[in-house]
């Protein structure tokens, strides 16, 4: 199970810093070039576009890099990624996979029978 949310939060994470990448130079582009009445519009509230487009795609990514050794932790960092990505973008056919990739690698982290070590996690 810890292979398989290491390899979700991974790909996760790479679909993800896409969104991003386009999401926040959407934010910009608008920002700069101004907006086109009905085709190109700036977003309500900027900053958290942009705060998800960096902090989603780092933190699906991390986390399912700490996955394998510490599952407990690379979970909650998966979990929250797929919650920013969805409160920031919402559900739609560009953020489907990113966002199912990174919970179900988040679960599946957390599912993870063994303990990751004899001793307490924080």
């Amino acid at each position: 199970m810890r292979n398989a949310a290491l390899m979700l939060g991974i790909i996760g994470g790479i679909m993800a810093m896409v969104v991003g990448f386009f999401s926040y130079g959407y934010t910009e582009a608008v920002a700069r070039y101004g907006e086109i009445e009905g085709l190109f519009e700036q977003v309500a509230n900027i900053e958290v576009i942009r705060l998800a487009s960096f902090l989603s795609p780092l933190l699906a990514i991390a986390g399912g890099a700490m996955a394998k050794v510490r599952a407990l932790w690379g979970g909650v960092l998966l979990l929250l990624s797929a919650g920013g990505m969805y409160y920031a973008f919402g559900f739609n056919v560009f953020t489907m996979f990113p966002i199912g990739f990174c919970l179900v690698g988040g679960l599946l982290a957390l599912a993870a029978g063994k303990p990751d070590e004899p001793k307490a996690h924080f």
